[in-house]
């Protein structure tokens, strides 16, 4: 399996669908699924009806998964969106982004 390339904590932005634009930090990473989290992103709507354990009902927001092809990784420099290159330094495998070549991690 190759190595992730966004993780859980990096900032990203989103690249199309109805958040394009945005930017935000991931809260979750579903590798096996193909998804991410990013928190203030892909917010959805569920309309509950009262019950016991709630009484009041209304509507539920939350983060919905949203595919990780759909965001990149904001470059550290200027927080445009970048592609991630791996990179040894120092015996250690580092991420790097490829339009300003600054480490992301390490």
């Amino acid at each position: 399996m190759a190595a992730a390339k966004i993780k859980k904590g990096d900032s990203v932005v989103v690249l199309s669908g109805k958040d394009k634009g945005k930017t935000g930090t991931v809260a979750k990473v579903m590798p096996k699924d193909g998804k991410i989290v990013v928190e203030g992103v892909n917010v959805a709507a569920r309309h509950r009806k009262p019950t016991q354990q709630n009484p009041q009902g209304g509507i539920d927001r939350f983060e919905a998964p949203m595919a990780i092809s759909k965001v990149a990784l904001a470059d550290p420099k200027d927080g445009k969106p970048t592609r991630v290159r791996f990179e040894e330094k120092d015996g250690k495998k580092v991420r790097v982004a490829v339009k300003s070549g600054e480490t992301i991690d390490g």
